[in-house]
């Protein structure tokens, strides 16, 4: 069991820099600057999308926790920029993600969200989840790519496994 946790741990904090394309580096900008932006808001904006959004959706101790998510999201996002500690950092992403699918749009759904309902129609139901759930979806998958695959070769994770004195990876170019 021991071997088996070591092995987990050592496959999480120590993903090999070729085991994802060059162009991870997309998907980690893009799922990175969003956490970014989002952790960010939940601070500048807390009434809204901070403290007064948790309490509003009647999760426990809404200041502290609006806060926990937002630095979850501020430090994990950063992590995601830098590929650093990815995989590590797409945990609690990826639970953030979840628990914000589960608190927000399963009483979208219902029609018993105590959140405003969205600018235009549908305000409720199926095809209003099916709408308001595509950016939530979006980073989930980035998230769980990026756990599964690690930051790829331009990241600071693949920086710091090289060995000193090689050279970056670089994708091949085929000139015909």
């Amino acid at each position: 069991m021991n071997t088996t946790i070591h092995k987990l741990m050592q496959w999480v904090l120590n993903p090999p820099a070729d085991a994802a394309p060059p162009a991870t580096l997309l998907i980690r900008l893009m799922a990175g600057g969003v956490f970014v932006g989002e952790g960010l808001l939940k601070f500048v904006f807390p009434a809204t999308l901070g403290m007064g959004r948790f309490h509003a959706l009647g999760i426990p101790a809404p200041e502290l926790m609006a806060t926990f998510v937002g630095l979850v999201e501020l430090v994990g996002g950063l992590l995601f920029l830098l590929g650093w500690f990815t995989r590590l950092a797409a945990i609690p992403l990826m639970i953030d993600i979840v628990v914000a699918i589960l608190s927000t749009k399963i009483p979208l759904w219902l029609g018993t969200s105590p959140l405003p309902p969205p600018p235009v129609p549908p305000q409720v139901g199926f095809w209003a989840v099916v709408h308001e759930i595509r950016p939530d979806v979006a980073q989930l998958l980035c998230s769980g790519f990026l756990f599964l695959v690690g930051a790829g070769p331009w990241a600071l994770d693949a920086l710091l496994a090289r060995p000193r004195g090689q050279a970056s990876v670089e994708p091949e170019v085929v000139v015909r």
